[in-house]
């Protein structure tokens, strides 16, 4: 009797969730393959909605996708733990102990046997090894550490709520003013309004917020500057103090200091500039990678040195026929995902994985909580449209809603759509603890 082929997915962000929901409908419930998803987590949470996390707009009680309830729902399995190294030798996965709060070891070093191999692990904020960053700052790349941002800054509003002659601002930057600075910074001004809503006696006058971007424009990286102008006069009208060409050269409990000899104090600081991929990537398996750690990859997402590894999203530098590389986008990572799923399928029938990925940037959505939203939609097609207000905050909500579909299916993802609206009718707009 033939062995059955392990397919082993790790990292359960959107790309890895849907080639794991995809092979597991398609193989895994059909005893074609097993399936086996690995991640830190238990639970997933959609990325672009952390910093609704992080303030409290989002409760991931009500809106994370438990891991293990949705592999046994769709046909494949799931492994919590840390992928520390790859043995290409014996094909295996190596995963590093969990342990309890308190150090106490919950479970041991495991190994996990593949056939083939998918890296989804996706990227992190660079620090560019600037002085100070990871010392005194804090970051939005995952669950946990939006939780942690969440406490301290509720912590924050809380404590100057209940010292109605406080004077002092709450001093807090952003640097980065990619989409998630900018959502980030309009969502705490979001959350501050909502607190006043509990019985706290305070509002946006009390938060001070700087925006703070080495470029000439927040938005970069969106092609058309007539979205990064709208968005920094919005961000400019609900008082949040935009910053542009100034680069940061060192961060001390303090605050920020600038190339240029400015000091901006911080009671915190929120980093999210610029992307890498975890650095231990230039560790494993031997691995080709570049110089923010991305593995380098065939067009077919093959792995340059091992057929049988595939990277996809962030993690994955990917070129393009004019020279570029793929830009790391939540709609890149989802398109390279089942596109992957699609050639290993292939492999499993003795085909050659001939799917290629070509990037077509479909647009770009910002929306500011409450206050705005814009965009451009379709950026391939002779630059796009631009879409603002509730137009762009329809397409903008419909983009969870699809990845919904994407991991419920039609009936289910549409039941779950409707629940998590009556939800947020029925419980508090905040999450408070």
């Amino acid at each position: 009797m033939q062995e059955m082929v392990n397919i082993v997915i790790v990292g359960g962000g959107a790309g890895g969730m849907e080639i794991a929901t995809k092979l597991g409908r398609k193989l895994g419930k059909k005893g074609k393959a097993r399936v086996t998803l690995i991640d830190c987590a238990e639970s997933h949470v959609w990325k672009p909605l952390l910093h609704e996390v992080a303030t409290g707009a989002l409760d991931i009680g009500i809106d994370a996708l438990s891991y293990r309830g949705h592999a046994a729902n769709h046909g494949y399995h799931f492994q919590q733990g840390a992928m520390t190294n790859i043995d290409r030798d014996n094909k295996q996965v190596i995963l590093a102990p969990i342990m309890d709060d308190s150090g106490e070891e919950l479970l041991p070093a495991r190994r996990i046997s593949y056939d083939y191999l998918v890296i989804a692990i996706g990227s992190i904020a660079n620090d560019f090894k600037i002085p100070g960053v990871r010392e005194h700052c804090v970051f939005l790349d995952s669950t946990e550490q939006a939780m942690q941002i969440r406490s301290m800054l509720l912590n924050k509003f809380m404590r100057y709520a209940s010292h109605h002659q406080l004077d002092e601002k709450i001093k807090i930057s952003v640097v980065g003013a990619g989409a998630t600075g900018v959502e980030m910074s309009a969502e705490m001004h979001h959350a501050v309004d909502q607190l006043s809503g509990f019985g706290y006696k305070i509002d946006s006058s009390l938060l001070e917020i700087t925006l703070v971007e080495a470029d000439e424009r927040i938005l970069p990286k969106v092609e058309k500057r007539e979205i990064s102008d709208s968005v920094a006069k919005e961000l400019t009208a609900i008082g949040v103090n935009v910053l542009t060409s100034t680069r940061i050269s060192e961060v001390t409990p303090e605050g920020l200091h600038t190339t240029e000899g400015q000091q901006i104090p911080a009671d915190m600081v929120i980093w999210s500039t610029g992307v890498k991929a975890p650095d231990f990537l230039n560790e494993i398996g031997e691995l080709e990678s570049n110089h923010i750690n991305q593995v380098m990859v065939k067009k077919n997402m093959q792995t340059t040195r091992d057929p049988h590894i595939f990277a996809i999203g962030d993690c994955a530098a990917c070129p393009q026929e004019d020279g570029s590389w793929v830009p790391p986008r939540g709609q890149s990572a989802r398109q390279m995902a089942l596109m992957t799923a699609d050639n290993i399928s292939l492999m499993l029938e003795d085909k050659s994985p001939s799917h290629e990925y070509v990037y077509k940037d479909l647009g770009s959505l910002v929306n500011l909580s409450k206050f705005h939203t814009v965009g451009n939609l379709m950026s391939f097609m002779g630059g796009g449209v631009l879409v603002e207000g509730k137009i762009a905050r329809f397409v903008y909500t419909s983009l969870y809603r699809r990845h919904l579909i994407e991991l419920h299916g039609v009936f289910k993802g549409t039941l779950l759509m409707f629940a998590k609206g009556i939800s947020r009718i029925i419980h508090p707009h905040l999450k408070l603890h």
